[in-house]
């Protein structure tokens, strides 16, 4: 079933192909006025139940990391794809599009395409407001929480190339965020790596727990302990 944020979407694109005869909206369509706020555990600015996040961070296996042995990109199948097992899968644009058109403010897009070319960030991991605009230097990433290296040497080796491919589309996984931050955190997990705009701590670590559990992930000691300290403080 499609979340209430993507039907949102899908009535903008399709009010845009009645007016323009495109199947998507033109450029400079702001999405943002008529689309809802996502559910709780997609939303950055939801408030989070750290007593629920620690129940289901007792749920997750602690291990240690696993040799990097064998990782790469390709192992996460082929990025932004539409046709992957999640909410919003199979509309015609890319999850990468799908995700700045829900993420950012004052959204242009490409004439007659779902490609997201501008828009305005509240970035969750520095606290900033930054201007996006599509290309090489782009000062937005969409960033895996849960990093995909990290994904990788802590249980995503046993799961299927298509499990890989759903972990790394899933929107509960990805956030629009300050490229500079985003290239600091690299593959690190809560251990090594928190944001720097503590208002955001609390969700992170929760958004991270989440994709954990459902993809049966696990998390080291020291990550463990990571999270039980910043939700403890929540």
């Amino acid at each position: 079933m499609r979340s209430p944020r993507r039907t949102a979407l899908a009535l903008v694109l399709a009010t845009a192909t009645v007016l323009t005869g495109t199947s998507c909206a033109a450029l400079d369509i702001d999405l943002s006025p008529v689309t809802p706020k996502p559910a709780a555990q997609h939303d950055p600015l939801t408030p989070v139940d750290a007593r629920d996040a620690l129940a289901d961070l007792e749920t997750l296996a602690v291990k240690g990391r696993a040799p990097k042995t064998g990782y790469s990109r390709s192992q996460f199948g082929r990025a932004w794809t539409d046709d992957v097992d999640v909410e919003g899968g199979g509309n015609s644009c890319s999850t990468r599009d799908d995700l700045l058109a829900i993420q950012l403010s004052n959204v242009q897009l490409r004439p007659g395409t779902c490609v997201v070319v501008a828009g305005t960030l509240d970035d969750p991991y520095s606290g900033d407001t930054i201007e996006y605009r599509r290309g090489r230097g782009s000062l937005v990433d969409l960033d895996h929480v849960v990093a995909l290296g990290d994904a990788w040497q802590k249980g995503a080796q046993q799961l299927t190339l298509r499990e890989r491919t759903n972990l790394a589309n899933d929107p509960i996984n990805l956030l629009a965020v300050s490229a500079s931050e985003n290239r600091r955190k690299k593959d690190s997990d809560t251990a090594s790596w928190i944001p720097p705009n503590k208002t955001f701590r609390c969700q992170y670590v929760s958004m991270q727990i989440a994709v954990k559990k459902r993809y049966r992930l696990w998390v080291t000691k020291a990550e463990k302990a990571a999270m039980t300290n910043i939700l403890n403080r929540c």
